[in-house]
């Protein structure tokens, strides 16, 4: 019985396109000896009658679904968002994800069995992939269903004086380049992929043009990509403390920070915020307390925009919005001084005759 050999995809797994009855059967497993065996069975089943394709969403189960939706979207998905499909694919919806897909009569009973495992962000998140492959497949959206409505969490950051305090307290840790790049508007990805060939020291720049992400085998991959075509930017070292922390470093080749994951980084600088009583707020807080500082300070939100790298003028208006309602109250103080120092003073003039 022949079954092809299979290939080893972008993301390491290995993957077999059987094609039975015209139907396109996907196979995929991180082994390829396991991929091969998978593909046999499936093929001696159909050969011996106890499997039937008679359409394409015939006899896909939920899993085998998203391994030939992650196949066919391979070229547009980021290492990272993989990452996430499989994640789902694993620990997610465990009760149905071996079930045809076109035989689930329910799929408010497939949400449901969730509830209460899953947060209703993270449910909602993951229940999103499965619209989306059902769209791929049956080209048509799936049937509504009523989801639990998902609570807006604010993203800790910091504020001007909360910014001062954190300068110091990171100044000399393992984590200040990181910590310092972060708060000059570098996202996650962007910081893990600066190289030294990206650093500028004598014209106090940084060229930002790419991505470094973990993939679904949990190993760093280096994009020539990032986010958005706005992301590709040169941004300026306004911080004497990062300037001095970058000449201070002996080797400077290769990657500028050599954590190998995002959540490494990220444990590090919460780790200096709980030592100093401050928020918790991670790679992307920091990114978010530039933003702030932009507010503070009253610079224009498009300068702001063309150093971090915000493409989308809706975004940047929702952060300014957001965190210029801690700068508000300040702002009603200034007023109310006005406005009450000149009514003190009238009360204290002399009556006019």
């Amino acid at each position: 019985m022949y079954v092809p050999e299979p290939k080893k995809l972008k993301s390491g797994s290995y993957f077999i396109q059987l094609r039975l009855n015209g139907v396109s059967v996907p196979v995929t497993d991180d082994d390829p000896k396991s991929c091969k065996a998978q593909a046999r069975m499936i093929k001696a089943e159909y050969l011996a009658g106890k499997r039937q394709f008679n359409s394409a969403t015939t006899d896909m189960t939920i899993r085998q679904a998203i391994d030939g939706y992650i196949k066919a979207k391979q070229n547009s998905l980021s290492p990272a968002t993989i990452r996430g499909y499989r994640i789902i694919q694993k620990n997610r919806f465990q009760k149905h994800m071996d079930s045809a897909m076109k035989s689930i009569k329910s799929w408010q009973a497939v949400y449901d069995a969730e509830i209460g495992r899953l947060n209703p962000k993270t449910l909602h998140n993951s229940f999103g992939l499965l619209k989306s492959v059902y769209l791929h497949y049956f080209k048509t959206p799936m049937p509504a269903i009523k989801e639990l409505p998902v609570a807006k969490k604010e993203r800790p950051f910091f504020d001007a004086d909360q910014i001062e305090v954190f300068l110091e307290a990171v100044q000399g840790t393992r984590c200040e380049i990181a910590a310092l790049l972060a708060l000059s508007s570098l996202r996650c990805s962007e910081i893990l992929d600066l190289d030294w060939e990206d650093v500028d020291l004598k014209n106090d720049r940084l060229a930002v043009h790419g991505a470094a992400v973990v993939d679904e085998h949990n190993k760093l991959v280096h994009k020539d990509t990032n986010k958005t075509a706005a992301s590709w930017r040169y941004v300026p070292i306004f911080m004497d403390q990062l300037h001095d922390a970058l000449e201070a470093v002996q080797d400077k080749s290769g990657q500028v920070v050599h954590y190998q994951t995002e959540s490494g980084m990220i444990r590090a600088i919460n780790g200096v915020c709980a030592a100093n009583d401050l928020p918790l707020v991670g790679v992307h807080g920091l990114r978010h307390s530039f933003a702030s500082l932009c507010v503070h300070l009253g610079i224009p939100e498009e300068t702001a925009m063309s150093i971090g790298g915000w493409s989308d003028v809706t975004t940047m208006r929702k952060i300014y919005t957001h965190i210029s309602q801690r700068d508000r109250q300040t702002h009603t103080d200034l007023l109310k001084g006005f406005y009450n120092k000149n009514a003190n003073e009238n009360a204290n003039e002399p009556e006019k005759v």
